[in-house]
């Protein structure tokens, strides 16, 4: 079973933000399993502006392309290289170094509480 780590909260679309500021973004341990092997991803750049629940980028794994969804507004101020560099981050470390970038948020969109994602997604709080 997957694992959803509690502390972090998740849209609907398995991206998750932590608590920090300004906040790093990824995508959740289920979205990484069910993705299966992740060889590439495409990242917003540093300083462009998301929107929460628009599409901001791309992960591809060995079995499809899925869009990558903001889940929360702001400026994008960090990009994780080691994961553009290294795809395979996301699935071997998806809450660590898996990280994908940080926002200087302005509003979160909505989002659910490691228990809410955890019971909705069928991962195991961890």
């Amino acid at each position: 079973m997957s694992k959803v780590l509690s502390g972090l909260r998740y849209s609907d679309e398995h991206e998750w933000v932590d608590g920090s500021s300004p906040v790093k973004v990824g995508i959740s341990q289920v979205a990484a399993d069910a993705l299966g092997d992740v060889v590439y991803v495409d990242l917003p750049e540093a300083g462009t502006t998301i929107t929460a629940g628009q599409s901001c980028g791309e992960v591809e794994s060995t079995k499809s392309v899925s869009d990558l969804y903001a889940p929360v507004s702001g400026e994008v101020a960090e990009v994780n290289q080691a994961a553009i560099d290294d795809p395979s981050l996301l699935n071997s470390d998806p809450y660590g170094e898996g990280w994908l970038f940080t926002v200087n948020v302005s509003e979160e969109g909505p989002l659910l509480s490691a228990e809410e994602y955890a019971s909705k997604n069928g991962g195991e709080l961890g």
